[in-house]
């Protein structure tokens, strides 16, 4: 089975770590994410984030669910951070975010943050960070109340994964020119790094090129996907440059999913499945 789903190309391959490598040498990854009714998808994210070999893994969320998010996570630094009437996270929780994500190579957040002014303020923080930043889902959202010239003032191109839904409604593309075209004139005009996700994720870079991912299958068309791949990514790119980790990072989403259907089938897998695989994933591609 396995030598079969190796025939997909990768965009690179992962290369042997060194052998005196420490946890420092991997990065830090800051994901924010989470209120009342979502605790579960800042989860899922923390835990592909750490089988995708982050050297540490931070998850902030809101106090009212920290209890729950400290018991699902063992290996992930759990933080909570002032909470709102709504569940959500307070519009001063900014302020600690902040401090949290100076100390941090990569600021990942959206997965379960909610949309209320808290979320806003959150991601206004967000996209003056010195870190490298990853937008999904409802920072997507507050990313178009707050206005898309926002990306241009960011430290470095960010990272965008949205879906066709949330690339036309929260982001305001165009998919009229196809999936590839408007994936990379989104990217080239507002200076990000795009993954329009779906059968066929296009990943986009603001110089134009583009990578068409390969891999995956059905069975991860479900919640929490998404918030899979948003904590890989911020793995990817604590290890790697963007050129590399955010192709990687869907590539390898992908070829875990299909691990996991070709075991279980695409009805009955779920997310978790396949981020228990990411091991098995990572070692297809691994240098000899």
């Amino acid at each position: 089975m396995d030598g079969n789903l190796a025939k997909a190309a990768a965009p690179s391959l992962l290369p042997r770590r060194a052998r005196a490598g420490s946890k420092r040498d991997f990065g830090r990854l800051l994901i924010a994410g989470g209120c009342v009714g979502c605790s579960g998808a800042p989860t899922l994210a923390s835990r592909a984030a750490v089988r995708g070999g982050a050297g540490l893994v931070h998850l902030a969320v809101p106090a009212s669910i920290y209890a729950v998010a400290a018991v699902k996570n063992d290996e992930a630094m759990v933080h909570p951070l002032e909470s709102g009437a709504d569940g959500g996270l307070a519009p001063g929780a900014a302020e600690e975010l902040g401090r949290l994500a100076a100390h941090c190579d990569v600021l990942a957040i959206g997965p379960g943050l909610g949309r209320g002014e808290g979320a806003l303020e959150a991601v206004r923080l967000a996209l003056r960070s010195r870190a490298q930043l990853v937008l999904d889902a409802d920072a997507l959202w507050a990313l178009g109340r707050l206005g898309l010239d926002a990306l241009a003032d960011t430290a470095k191109p960010a990272v965008l994964t949205p879906h066709e839904g949330e690339f036309t409604r929260s982001l305001g593309g165009s998919l009229a020119p196809g999936r590839e075209e408007a994936a990379r004139r989104f990217a080239v005009e507002r200076r990000c790094i795009l993954a329009l996700k779906g059968a066929g994720t296009v990943v986009a870079f603001p110089d134009g090129k583009i990578y068409v991912n390969q891999s995956g299958n059905p069975g991860l068309a479900r919640g929490g996907s998404g918030a899979a791949l948003t904590g890989l990514a911020g793995a990817m790119l604590c290890q790697f440059g963007p050129e590399k980790a955010v192709p990687l990072a869907v590539y390898l989403h992908g070829l875990a999913g299909d691990i996991a259907a070709a075991e279980l089938g695409e009805y009955g897998m779920t997310v978790t499945d396949a981020i228990e695989r990411l091991p098995r994933a990572m070692m297809l591609i691994t240098e000899e």
